[in-house]
């Protein structure tokens, strides 16, 4: 299982400490420090589209209007963290975010 996040990131502490209690090893891979490569963000914006972008954050209100309207594997690529996190890997199938639906795939019932 590899999780796609920040190591400072509150919601992939979270997610980290859950999936380990459920007794999952997962491996996280650290945007910031090693940035997506080109196949893994077409196949992530292929399953998530426009959802990858996280336009709550703070690099997000941070940008002006002509990056906001850049596409979004683009501004991916120059921030990194914009991804919305945490994207989880799990044997081929891949979740985005840390909700309830998420949490009740991944860590049952």
């Amino acid at each position: 299982m590899k999780l796609y996040g920040i190591g400072t990131c509150d919601t992939c502490r979270k997610a980290m400490a859950a999936l380990r209690r459920a007794g999952h090893d997962p491996r996280l891979h650290d945007v910031r420090k090693t940035p997506l490569g080109a196949s893994d963000l077409a196949r992530f914006h292929q399953e998530f589209g426009d959802r990858l972008i996280n336009r709550r954050s703070a690099t997000w209100r941070g940008l002006g209007t002509e990056e906001r309207a850049e596409a979004p594997l683009d501004l991916l690529r120059r921030y990194p963290v914009l991804m919305k996190r945490p994207l989880i890997e799990d044997a081929g199938k891949l979740y985005l975010g840390w909700d309830e639906g998420v949490r009740a795939a991944l860590l049952g019932p």
